[in-house]
């Protein structure tokens, strides 16, 4: 493993124990991290970039699989490490692509919902320029089947969790490991939340930008960085 990317939220008071950390006082929420560098080893800062119209606007588009979304090299905003914009987005299936600081496309992302024509499962296709294509599914054949098996207890204990305001839901598989031929440039573990990169050739943008736009489709049992007010 060469690099663990994740979206990490910032805390309210700027501080992790004693230090106090960049972004906050910026207007910052969240930031990209690699937790192979260090438990907060920060890789790009995260912020929406809202269209005509602002949040409202944001969230009403965001509704059809339509993202954008700035990655800042630095709480100053001086530059921009990548950039993700959406082409397409509906019927269940949304591309995006990934633009570098100095306007060149770093790669492209594609999500392809389940059951919305081309598999049970949700698929996720990478395409950075110049490189093998990559494909990934979101969980296996056999976890999703024993999560539906146990899905009615699930929902009684989902139920019996609103209720008293306590008690979990185990969520469904959420772990993708794309596949580029016999190699495996990069998963997503789902029990860390975390991209993790194998392949040397892989853009650590597209990965970073990768790592957010998963983190956006969260499910209603997550938390997407996001989907705020």
């Amino acid at each position: 493993m060469l690099s663990a990317l994740k979206v990490t939220a910032l805390p309210k008071n700027g501080k992790a124990g004693e230090v106090i950390l960049p972004g906050v006082a910026e207007g910052f929420r969240h930031v990209v991290t690699d937790t192979s560098k260090g438990p907060f080893h920060v890789v790009a800062y995260l912020e929406r970039e809202l269209p005509q119209g602002g949040i409202p606007a944001y969230l009403a588009a965001r509704n059809t699989g339509a993202r954008s979304f700035v990655l800042w090299d630095g709480p100053e905003r001086r530059s921009r490490l990548a950039t993700l914009v959406t082409t397409s987005a509906g019927e269940g299936v949304s591309v995006y692509q990934v633009w570098g600081g100095q306007g060149e496309l770093v790669g492209t992302l594609v999500r392809e919902k389940a059951l919305s024509g081309k598999g049970l499962r949700t698929r996720w296709t990478v395409a950075q320029t110049g490189c093998p294509e990559a494909v990934g599914f979101k969980g296996r054949i056999f976890w999703w089947y024993v999560w539906w098996l146990l899905f009615p207890v699930q929902l009684a204990i989902g139920v019996g969790s609103l209720l008293s305001g306590s008690g979990d839901v185990a969520r469904g598989p959420r772990r993708v490991i794309w596949r580029a031929g016999q190699e495996v440039p990069m998963e997503f573990r789902s029990d860390e939340d975390e991209v993790q990169v194998h392949a040397q050739w892989a853009d650590l943008r597209l990965a970073a930008a990768l790592s957010a736009l998963i983190r956006t489709f969260d499910s209603w049992m997550g938390t997407p960085w996001d989907d705020g007010k």
